[in-house]
Formats: structure tokens, C-alpha cells, sequence
């Protein structure tokens, strides 16, 4: 069994992502991954991923014949599976917290959730953390400057539709309109005086 050693816990973000990498790097064959026709929400609009579903445990499971040993909890999740390269392994969002039931805590770097019999905490110390944060800015630091950044945005670009184009876009109507509600008259146009 392969460790995700490097995961980004996201309160805020809807899907749970795996690289793709990550997937070859554990030896997980692409046949187990699932074509989708959903879209990658908020990200790349109009990009469809691909899914894996995979049991994610936290805890220790190594150890399993020891007393009190079932500090680990394991769950069956589904990850959005993304090519690009990133600085964690994956990013786990509300889905998995969900499916948990843990709770966070940024300031600790404390992860809490219901075991069989005890409370599973998962942490991690402060300058692992930072060391993940100066390697994910160096990372972005990178993209920025890089052609792929403008490959992308050609993407989105092309593949966004054109508000302009819509059929069902708003044209104002030259001329004058009265509407009248319990003896009181207004006049809409686009002739209209200030007054």
C-alpha cells in the first residue's frame, strides 16, 4: 500500500482531486478510472475529468493485532482525477470531510474524526507544513511564468461561450410605453426626457 504524504485539506472546495500521477505513482491502472460527463465546477469551465473511486483510511492500520490498535478509519471516496501537476497528492474537500465526519482545525493542524472506539486525530508538525507551502508557492510561481499558463487560457477561451452571441440576449425597444397601476401612469422608453 502507497501513503498520500502530501494532501491539502480544503474546507472550502467541493471535489475531492487526485492527480493522475499520484494514481501511477501508487500503481493504480487507468482502466479503474471512470469517464465522466460532469464539469470541472469553478475551475475549467466546459473541462469534463475523469473519476476514480478509491478507499482513502486514515490512522494507523499497520499495527492492527495490538490492543487499541483500531485508530484508523477507512472509507470508499470518489476523486475528480486531474493531468496537470501539483505540488500534493491530492485535495480533499467537503465530500470527504462529510463522509468522515472530521473535523479541522488550521491553527493546530489537527484533523479529528469518530473511530470504533476511540477519536482518530491526524496532524501534522508546523514545518512540514510550511515546507508544503513555500514548495506549492515556488510551483504556482512557475505555472505563472510558463506557456502552459497561456495554453490554458487559450482553452478557456475557446471553449467559453459568447455572451454576445446568445439568442435570448436583451434588445431595447425604440418607442414609448405607458403602464398603469390603481390611477397612477409610468412611462418606459428609451425617448424619454431627463424630466
Amino acid at each position: 500500500m502507497k501513503w498520500l504524504t502530501k494532501v491539502l485539506m480544503d474546507g472550502g472546495s467541493v471535489l475531492n482531486i487526485v492527480y493522475a500521477e499520484t494514481l501511477d505513482a501508487m500503481g493504480i491502472d487507468r482502466v479503474h478510472i471512470q469517464p465522466t460527463g460532469s464539469p470541472f465546477h469553478g475551475i475549467v469551465p466546459g473541462k469534463h475529468l475523469p473519476r476514480h473511486r478509491g478507499c482513502l483510511t486514515f490512522g494507523d492500520r499497520s499495527a492492527h493485532h495490538l490492543r487499541g490498535s483500531d485508530k484508523y478509519r477507512m472509507e470508499t471516496l470518489t476523486f475528480e482525477v486531474v493531468g496537470f501537476h501539483g505540488t500534493y497528492h491530492a485535495i480533499l474537500g467537503r465530500p470527504c470531510y462529510a463522509k468522515f465526519m472530521a473535523i479541522h482545525n488550521y491553527t493546530y493542524l489537527k484533523l479529528k474524526m469518530p473511530g470504533l472506539c476511540w477519536v482518530i486525530t491526524v496532524g501534522s508538525p508546523f514545518q512540514r507544513a510550511y515546507e508544503c507551502e513555500v514548495e506549492c508557492c515556488e510551483h504556482a510561481a512557475v505555472i505563472a511564468a510558463s506557456r502552459e499558463l497561456a495554453a490554458i487560457r487559450e482553452e478557456v477561451i475557446e471553449e467559453t461561450p459568447d455572451p454576445k452571441r446568445s439568442t435570448e440576449s436583451f434588445e431595447p425597444i425604440e418607442g414609448l410605453d405607458l403602464l398603469s397601476s390603481k390611477g397612477k401612469v409610468v412611462c418606459i422608453g428609451t425617448m424619454l426626457s431627463s424630466k
